[in-house]
């Protein structure tokens, strides 16, 4: 008596899963179709079988995320932590020779945008983007001012350590 190993994969594109069944028979038992018939071809009647529970199981598992809204950016909280990030601009950049004369540009540059951002997009922990501190890279390199890279670096570094930390100080939390 031959037997059948089949194997039957389902892919649900909006959940990004897939599912596997495998399953043996004797090539010669009759399986039962849903119309309570026995069929010798049993391809048709398992694949139906099979796709039936999937889409099922599919619908069980769609999960509906709940939409948070974040706050909004408080303009006090905006204010302080866009002083606290030029001062400390102010003293990493300083030790470094490759601003020269352009140090207050560049920091001027950095914390115009981050203050842009601090005042419309901040609204508390998980909405720190790092779209900001791109852009001051570009900015600084667009404009030909020396240390794009290394001034965005420093800044993004400042606000990963301090922004969130401080927002929950803020917020009493």
């Amino acid at each position: 008596m031959a037997s059948i190993l089949a194997s039957v994969s389902f892919h649900f594109p909006s959940s990004m899963t897939s599912v596997s069944h495998s399953f043996s028979s004797s090539a010669t038992a009759a399986l039962p179709c849903k119309n309570g018939q026995n069929s010798r071809d049993s391809s048709f009647c398992l694949h139906n079988s099979f796709l039936r529970k999937e889409r099922n199981r599919a619908k069980k598992l769609v999960c509906n995320a709940a939409e948070y809204k974040f706050p909004d950016p408080i303009p006090e909280f905006a204010q302080q932590e866009t002083e606290k990030f030029k001062s400390h601009l102010v003293k990493k950049l300083s030790k470094k020779d490759m601003f020269g004369d352009s140090i207050d540009e560049v920091i001027g540059v950095c914390t115009e945008i981050f203050s842009t951002f601090m005042h419309t997009e901040y609204g508390g922990p998980g909405t720190l983007l790092v779209e900001p501190f791109i852009d001051m890279a570009d900015t600084l390199n667009e404009r030909g001012l020396p240390g794009g890279p290394q001034a965005a670096r420093a800044a993004v570094k400042w606000a990963q350590d301090c922004v969130d930390k401080d927002w929950k100080e803020w917020n009493g939390n």
